[in-house]
């Protein structure tokens, strides 16, 4: 796939002959701030996980080197300019490693690349500025990266190596053509992520307040319902303890803190590892609920997801509940909402891991829940659940920019 106005083969060279390398620090996350100093830095992990392709620092935010560090001594050579390329040298992951950013605005401010990072800097002006960072994020690429990586649980790429990986690009014009497409498309992505989050802090407000009793809602005379009983869940709810002994059923779910419950082998796109050892997994049907009630301190608080795409099995190391009575769907609510957290993190227990917590069975079933009139449970679950609707539509528009770039990247590099 090319623009109608370019021909002609692309020209490849090795990333060593176009590219020096630049000196990078060492220093750990206890050496910055997100406050004060005259230096900011990048540290690996910010790659992996926020900078944009196309890093612009009025638009990212950017730890500083703390006071006490000495920087006197760093050449100017190595603080970073508009067209250096840095990468992320070392990751656990193999999609990751070798993960790379390229600058296009410094704004004058003095940057340096720091732990875990290689910076690269091209020799002289064959490169439009920020074709660079779509062309480290082509397959062609990404794959030599990753064959020149090493390692077993960490791995890494050096500076001798990633030099061996070979390079094509076309023309400055023809990069600057693709560039702006790309980052055309980047920005809608960026726009679509906001979108999201907007309607994510609306329903979590939204939850806070309805569960709080701030927010009142009327039946079909405006009058307002009456104010809320308070049950244990266990009068409502019961636990789900039916085995797959007979292994009558093969799909197997996971409760996902991202996607809620889904299906493995159709989300991981490969053969469960356990397929022939499920028949002592819970069966779980539709609208029942599944919590993990071993949770770390990362995660004090995990989720409880309601199931809606069938039946299933799940690992006994869940817990599966049903209710009696009352709408799955406005409980789905209360479940993903702050009241209930800040609950859960209250009763917490620390078992002999100081760094997980754990829920018994009858502590768990003995939480205090809400117990509206049904009809204002059906009125709230249709608001918050129009809203949820929304998020998802959302989503699914943002991956299908996601997917269109993907494609992109893979027609337009050789």
């Amino acid at each position: 796939m090319r623009f109608p106005d370019f021909h002609g083969e692309w020209e490849t060279k090795k990333l060593g002959e176009i590219m020096d390398f630049k000196v990078t620090n060492s220093l750990s996350r206890e050496n910055l701030n997100y406050e004060v100093g005259a230096v900011k830095n990048i540290h690996y992990g910010d790659i992996h996980t926020k900078f944009q392709t196309l890093f612009n620092i009025t638009n990212e935010i950017v730890p500083f080197i703390n006071d006490e560090i000495n920087v006197e001594r760093i050449s100017d050579e190595n603080y970073c300019r508009e067209g250096d390329i840095i990468f992320a040298d070392a990751s656990e992951d193999l999609n990751d490693v070798g993960k790379s950013i390229e600058i296009i605005n410094v704004n004058g401010e003095k940057l340096l690349s720091g732990l875990h990072t290689l910076l690269a800097r091209p020799k002289s002006n064959v490169f439009h500025l920020g074709f660079n960072g779509y062309l480290f994020k082509s397959n062609s690429l990404r794959t030599q990266i990753q064959k020149e990586s090493q390692g077993s649980k960490v791995l890494s790429i050096n500076i001798g190596r990633i030099s061996k990986i070979e390079l094509s690009f076309p023309n400055v014009q023809e990069q600057g053509r693709i560039t702006a497409l790309l980052s055309l498309l980047d920005e809608r992505m960026q726009t679509q992520n906001k979108i999201i989050i907007h309607y994510q802090s609306l329903i979590r407000n939204l939850r806070n307040k309805i569960f709080k009793q701030r927010l009142k809602f009327s039946d079909e005379q405006k009058n307002k319902f009456f104010n809320w009983e308070t049950i244990e869940l266990g009068i409502i709810a019961e636990k789900r303890i039916v085995k797959n002994r007979e292994m009558r059923i093969k799909t197997v779910f996971s409760n996902s803190a991202s996607f809620g419950i889904i299906n493995q082998s159709d989300f991981f796109d490969k053969e469960i590892a356990n397929q022939n050892n499920i028949n002592g997994y819970y069966i779980v049907e539709k609208d029942d609920f599944i919590y993990n009630p071993r949770i770390s301190k990362e995660a004090p608080v995990g989720p409880i997801s309601m199931n809606k795409i069938g039946t299933g099995v799940m690992s006994p190391l869940y817990l599966v509940f049903r209710l009696k009575k009352g709408s799955p769907s406005f409980y789905e609510h209360f479940f993903n909402s702050n009241v209930w957290y800040v609950h859960m993190e209250s009763i917490a227990n620390y078992g002999a891991r100081a760094d997980r917590m754990s829920f018994s069975n009858s502590s768990f079933f003995e939480m205090p829940i809400p117990l509206p009139p049904t009809k204002e449970q059906d009125r709230i679950a249709t608001f918050l659940s129009l809203i949820a609707h929304k998020i998802q539509i959302e989503k699914g528009i943002l991956k299908q920019l996601e997917k269109q770039k993907k494609h992109l990247l893979q027609q337009m590099f050789i």
